[in-house]
């Protein structure tokens, strides 16, 4: 049993390192604070983020900015509709010299990756990507390579409805820990980056954290406490998600075509963890649940037909979910 007052002298000192994180994010983007806190909760985890907005809302200079805050490997990837696996994850190259092949390895193999405009690109280059974020591996020709660690994916993709997109199939979203909707900033905050614009002035970012005082934020967010109770009310929403009728939501019934799988349920504690350790807590509540939720979930329940007809969206039928299910 971990000392409750160690683990709060603990949490202040690593949160010492959020904040200088949120400091250098903060030189490029203006409010977002969702945005960012999601992104620190995929780095807190090593859950993978996908960001889904349409373009200019600073979804792509978020993950620049994380990138140049931390001393560890990046790369960003451009997907299109001519991408191949190959330009994604290496490939063999023949040399003549000595008659053999030797492993070229892609951009994938970084600490960070950025796959910007995930769904621009069709769908056996997201096959590709399915390996690496689930195994932490590739494979090219008959051999298979660890990626490095720390290893995490952040998404950006911009809505199906717009020109030269491609849906990602269910098992790519699911690999995703969070799917994260970016709304316009507000009136304040788009004034601040119209000042910033016109003034011109761009305030370096400083690289503050190395990838061992991530693993130590890491391994103090494992270290949260999650009452048994917590535990419960988390297997309850997730529940409610695939048999709603138990929890007294007859009209969620007709439309969920599917719940949430048994992933969600692990994403959900952790995130719940992440969420806690952000705002300096030892311990996770209700609210850290019900905080992380919509994010965890709307991309691992799928709706029917009837649900569309009604306009009903995912984030309707979680928000009802919250209103439901018994709090401890």
């Amino acid at each position: 049993m971990v000392d409750i007052q160690q683990l709060k002298e603990l949490i202040a000192q690593k949160s010492e390192l959020i904040q200088r994180l949120q400091t250098e994010i903060g030189k490029a983007v203006v409010g977002q604070e969702v945005m960012i806190s999601r992104l620190l909760i995929g780095l807190l985890t090593g859950g993978h983020v996908l960001l889904e907005g349409v373009p200019g809302l600073a979804k792509t200079t978020a993950v620049n900015a994380l990138a140049k805050a931390l001393s560890v490997r990046y790369q960003r990837i451009q997907f299109t509709p001519d991408l191949l696996p190959a330009d994604l994850i290496g490939t063999m190259i023949y040399v003549p010299s000595s008659s053999s092949f030797s492993t070229r390895k892609g951009p994938i193999f970084a600490n960070l990756v950025l796959a910007d405009e995930i769904n621009r690109a069709p769908s056996k280059v997201q096959s590709a990507l399915l390996e690496a974020m689930q195994e932490r591996q590739v494979t090219i020709g008959d051999e298979s390579f660890p990626l490095p660690n720390p290893f995490l994916v952040l998404a950006t993709q911009n809505p199906i409805e717009q020109e030269g997109t491609y849906p990602l199939p269910e098992a790519q979203t699911d690999r995703f820990m969070l799917k994260v909707r970016i709304t316009y900033p507000r009136p304040q905050d788009e004034r601040k980056v119209l000042d910033m614009a016109l003034d011109g002035a761009t305030r370096p970012i400083q690289p503050v954290l190395t990838a061992d005082e991530i693993f130590a934020m890491q391994e103090a967010v494992r270290m949260i406490y999650v009452d048994d109770q917590i535990k419960d009310y988390i297997l309850s929403i997730v529940s409610a998600t695939r048999d709603p009728k138990s929890f007294k939501l007859d009209k969620l019934a007709p439309l969920i075509e599917y719940g949430a799988s048994p992933r969600a349920t692990v994403f959900l504690g952790m995130a719940a963890r992440a969420n806690a350790f952000l705002v300096g807590r030892g311990y996770v509540t209700p609210q850290d649940v019900k905080d992380v939720a919509y994010d965890v979930l709307r991309h691992r329940i799928l709706l029917t037909y009837e649900a569309e007809a009604e306009e009903m969206s995912t984030d309707d039928v979680i928000r009802e979910l919250l209103s439901t299910v018994p709090v401890p």
